[in-house]
Parts: structure tokens; C-alpha cells; sequence
């Protein structure tokens, strides 16, 4: 017998909004943790007036950093619990 795709109900073969928020939910916080951590630097620059000096471009250049790792970090998750859905 074929496993049902993820995210569908057996029974009436429409879509588990359940299953789908609880992906969603854990997901979501992922991306807003490193949005709340990027913006502590760029908020740093702002205040210190852009990227104007070489503190503010540094606090820029920080704030892209975290959110470059934070993309990189979310795009694992995704895959991996792709992975992991799609062997259950």
C-alpha cells in the first residue's frame, strides 16, 4: 500500500490544516528568531547614522550576516524535515 503525501488527510483526502500548522508554527519562530537577532544590528546602524561611518557599515555588514546564516540555517530545516516527512 502507497504512503497518503504529507499533509493530507487519509480519510477525506483533503488537506490536514492540523498537521500543516503544526510544521508551520516551528517554522515560523525559526524565521523570526533570526529576523529579532538582525535587527539589533541594524538597528545599531540606524542609530549611529546609516552607513555613513565605518561602525554603521560595520553593523550592516553584521545584520546580513545573521540573516545569510539564518536563511542558511532554515533552509536545512526545511530539507531535513522534508526528509523526515517523507520517510514517515
Amino acid at each position: 500500500m502507497m504512503p497518503s503525501p504529507p499533509f493530507v488527510d487519509r480519510g477525506t483526502g483533503e488537506l490536514d490544516r492540523d498537521q500543516l500548522l503544526a510544521e508551520a508554527i516551528p517554522l515560523g519562530k525559526l524565521v523570526g528568531l533570526f529576523a529579532a537577532l538582525a535587527v539589533v544590528p541594524f538597528a545599531l546602524a540606524f542609530l549611529l547614522g546609516g552607513s555613513n561611518g565605518v561602525l554603521g557599515a560595520l553593523f550592516v555588514v553584521v545584520g546580513q550576516f545573521v540573516l545569510a546564516v539564518g536563511t542558511g540555517i532554515v533552509l536545512i530545516y526545511v530539507v531535513a524535515r522534508g526528509i523526515q516527512l517523507a520517510e514517515a
